[in-house]
């Protein structure tokens, strides 16, 4: 969005805090256009309720004030003829974006139950993100964007503002419209359910992604492999309907090193090739390519260190903003 107004405190609020939002309806999403989009629509808001406020201070220099009395929260306009003074543009921000990423979220839940096979988020190149989403890499892997999609909207939120942006409950009760107590319950729930505080990092395990790497090189998958997998191992493949990929998730280590064997020949060329290791998400990822076209592999990995689940998108829309350099 080309701000209007490069003077108006509401448009440099944006254009200052607009990393932020993008990294808070991202994580929200999993889909980089959308995120996008609603850090976009935010800005507009912006404008519009700056407008609106200053139209009220107007009105009631003439003796006819709309404006509510002192005090008034920061919390977006309840309506015409109710709009409120801003006195803080960063919260205001922030509110509006965590609000209409939940709105998007659960119009999103539909347009999953019809989506061709395995959802999975977009990835995204790691130096594609702006430098306020990727500070802290909470709640940013593609593993991690996955399994937060069975929470519900609210508690995404909650746990992303939190984990990811050190919001208090406090100040999230308030963008939530829930009491302080039920979104510390929310997040607790949520950390839970995310195994969030383990001592080995779930995903971008380096070490093991490079023993991978040449466990799918070797020719010799049935071996290579199934030192590293986990014997209760999930694969998700994501196609969209656009490229070939498995329709239900793979279960377990035989099946997994089947197909991995079918479709991973170093001496085909026409089959799968790994590239190498990625900065995919702020971590590292493994790259893939069939046909000339990207495809990203996600690693997760138990407390042993067993790779337990592996999440594969191949669907090209999806990896418009990914890239083949290997990194070192």
């Amino acid at each position: 969005m080309n701000a209007p107004d490069t003077e108006s405190p509401a448009t440099r609020a944006w254009e200052e805090h607009r990393g932020r939002l993008f990294g808070i309806a991202y994580r929200m999403l999993g889909d980089v256009g959308l995120a996008e989009d609603i850090v976009s629509e935010v800005g507009i808001a912006a404008v519009v309720q700056e407008r609106k406020g200053a139209a009220d201070r107007s009105d009631g220099a003439a003796g006819h004030s709309t404006q509510p009395p002192s005090g008034t929260s920061t919390q977006p306009s309840a309506g015409p003829g109710r709009t409120r003074t801003v006195r803080s543009w960063p919260g205001w921000l922030t509110t509006v974006c965590v609000r209409r990423s939940i709105d998007q979220a659960r119009h999103l839940e539909s347009v999953k139950e019809e989506y061709p096979g395995s959802w999975l988020p977009e990835p995204i190149a790691t130096e594609a993100l702006p430098d306020e989403a990727v500070a802290n890499r909470e709640l940013l892997s593609v593993t991690l964007l996955h399994l937060a999609d069975q929470l519900t909207p609210e508690a995404r939120a909650a746990v992303v503002l939190s984990r990811a942006f050190d919001v208090p409950a406090s100040e999230i009760s308030s963008i939530l419209d829930k009491s302080a107590a039920a979104v510390r319950q929310m997040i607790s729930r949520a950390e839970r359910r995310l195994d969030l505080d383990r001592d080995l990092p779930r995903s971008g395990n380096r070490q093991v992604i490079d023993r991978l790497v040449d466990a799918i090189r070797s020719g010799d998958q049935s071996s290579a492999l199934r030192l590293l997998l986990a014997d209760d191992a999930i694969f998700w493949s994501d196609g969209g309907g656009k490229v070939p990929a498995t329709r239900n998730p793979l279960f377990g280590i035989d099946r997994i090193i089947r197909f991995f064997a079918a479709v991973f020949d170093p001496s085909d060329p026409s089959s799968q090739q790994v590239t190498g290791v990625i900065a995919v998400n702020g971590e590292a990822g493994i790259g893939i390519v069939k046909d000339g076209d990207l495809r990203v592999l996600a690693v997760e990995v138990d407390d042993t260190g067993r790779v337990m689940g592996l999440r594969q998108v191949n669907n090209p829309y999806k990896l418009k903003r990914m890239r083949t350099d290997p990194v070192s």
